[in-house]
């Protein structure tokens, strides 16, 4: 497969912070550690002291998980060596969106296993395994039900409620029906009991060979850990205090931020719930429900059954280093600007901070839709101009007029700077007004190129028509393609898909991807 790289803030696609952070702008230095360059990771393994009972716990937790699994000998492997002390994971996170969801989660999977074979070959006395966090936990079912396959979009409906890991799949087998052949590990993986056993079953599946470890949070024991955090966050409130102060200082850089702590930071979750709790007066209550506890009943129920607290967002972040002698976070860039927000949470907690890395990005393009992108005459990264700018440059490009106004505003430019010159030996009040007149000028000459380009192209309906139509294979909807498409639409074409990923993704190589697909 051939391959361009385009500069992430050349897409177009992307936050301007999310772009400030991978271009190391010192003025976000202080919300991070230090970029996760390869070279950057020694110092972190070196200082990252996870204890030896946490890892314990997570062994034990991890192999009862998999006990329902037919996992890969690399994948048990990986979970036993987390027990010794030169073994560090990579991790990244996602919804369990139903047969995969978008593109991007693969590409998530991809960019830990690799970072980890790069970490390995570079570090040979430590040992790295990639890292698969289920969010299990969540409840916004809307949001993982559906995915698009072939320009089709396959739904699950369900009346079930509360934490979606712990769906029971009785009636998604009317999807399996709906797909082709070619995906039998899917008919094995949600012949399982729940939504987190068939996600755990095809991510094995798919990268069987690849020791991906799959953690699923939702977990009485591993939850055990993190009840000191749950009891200061319930009675003491640490980390709101803690996150709005990041918060505040990157919106007084002027960036937009993603999320916002709250006084409590966990949801109740018990079987077909999961809901914020709320302090009211000395008692607490879970909302949308009728559930109260008092101070002392709250306490004993983190006590004895901490795996009724489900973090947010704020503190799920806390809750993963917690539990996992990590390095790196891998994300997307809505994740990576989240989590700029919460080091100081995780300073108020004396928890490690890890590498917050992006994910690898890429746009699949066929055979077919390169060789008529080529023919445009327009250059791969003009592939992310919205479609009406891509038809207006392949006008400007093409026409035989000249439809550029720039040396008419260059005279205009002249003329008024030369009556300027006169007005202000004369009456220096008059300045203003000439420039009052000068923008109203430019305003309609700037109009008037603007019909001028209109007209011609409505000469060209026909390339228009073709521009857009690449456009909307390649970015359907208008969104990117990874952010919509599914796997499947890459991987029945070509079984050795995720391979080529994994071959050709560098996971250190933060830019666009431009995958040229002969098979498709």
């Amino acid at each position: 497969m051939q391959t361009e790289n385009i500069p992430l803030d050349e897409t177009n696609c992307f936050s301007s912070l999310f772009i400030d952070y991978i271009s190391e702008k010192p003025e976000l230095k202080d919300f991070y550690t230090d970029f996760p360059s390869i070279d950057n990771f020694q110092s972190v393994f070196e200082n990252r002291n996870f204890k030896k009972e946490h890892r314990k716990v997570l062994v034990e937790s991890l192999l009862e998980q998999y006990e329902q699994t037919t996992a890969s000998e690399k994948a048990i492997s990986n979970i036993k060596s987390l027990s010794e002390e030169n073994t560090f994971t990579i991790t990244t996170g996602h919804q369990l969106n139903i047969f995969t969801g978008p593109l991007y989660f693969i590409y998530k999977i991809v960019t830990v296993i690799n970072a980890c074979k790069a970490l390995k070959k570079k570090h040979p006395k430590q040992h790295f395994v990639p890292v698969y966090w289920m969010a299990s936990e969540d409840h916004d079912f809307d949001e993982i039900n559906h995915f698009f396959f072939d320009n089709k979009k396959y739904e699950w409906t369900t009346d079930q409620k509360g934490a979606v890991g712990r769906f029971k799949l009785d009636d998604i087998g009317d999807i399996l029906k709906e797909l082709p052949s070619g995906i039998d590990f899917f008919q094995e993986a949600y012949g399982k009991k729940t939504l987190a056993d068939a996600a755990r079953s095809y991510v094995n599946h798919l990268f069987e060979e690849e020791g991906i470890v799959v953690v699923d949070a939702d977990d009485s024991n591993l939850k055990k850990l993190f009840s000191p955090v749950i009891e200061d966050d319930l009675f003491n409130h640490s980390a709101q205090t803690a996150c709005e102060k990041d918060t505040s200082a990157i919106q007084a850089l002027g960036y937009k931020t993603q999320v916002s702590a709250r006084e409590i930071n966990f949801f109740y979750l018990d079987e077909n719930i999961r809901e914020r709790i709320e302090k009211e007066g000395d008692s607490f209550k879970v909302v949308e429900t009728d559930i109260r506890f008092t101070k002392s009943e709250i306490q004993k129920l983190i006590n004895e059954h901490p795996e009724r607290f489900s973090p947010n967002v704020i503190l799920r972040p806390l809750y993963q280093e917690t539990i996992l002698p990590n390095l790196a976070y891998v994300g997307g860039p809505s994740e990576a600007v989240y989590w700029l927000q919460l080091k100081s949470v995780f300073e108020q907690y004396k928890t490690s901070f890890p590498l917050l890395m992006p994910r690898n990005f890429a746009l699949v393009v066929s055979q077919n839709e390169a060789l008529k992108w080529e023919k445009t005459g327009l250059s791969s990264k003009d592939l992310f101009l919205d479609k009406d700018a891509a038809f207006a440059k392949w006008v400007s490009g093409n026409s035989t007029e000249d439809l550029s106004y720039s040396k008419e505003m260059e005279q205009l430019n002249s003329i008024y700077q030369s009556l300027g010159e006169k007005a202000a030996k004369v009456d220096p009040t008059l300045c203003q007004h000439l420039e009052t007149l000068k923008a109203t000028s430019e305003t309609k000459l700037r109009n008037a190129e603007k019909k001028l380009l209109n007209a011609e192209k409505r000469k060209h309906t026909v390339k228009e028509n073709q521009i857009s139509a690449i456009k909307e294979a390649l970015f359907p909807g208008g969104s990117l393609q990874e952010r919509r498409d599914n796997f499947l639409n890459f991987y029945l074409s070509d079984p050795q898909f995720i391979q080529t990923l994994l071959d050709t993704f560098d996971a250190f190589e933060y830019s666009m991807y431009l995958l040229f697909d002969e098979n498709n």
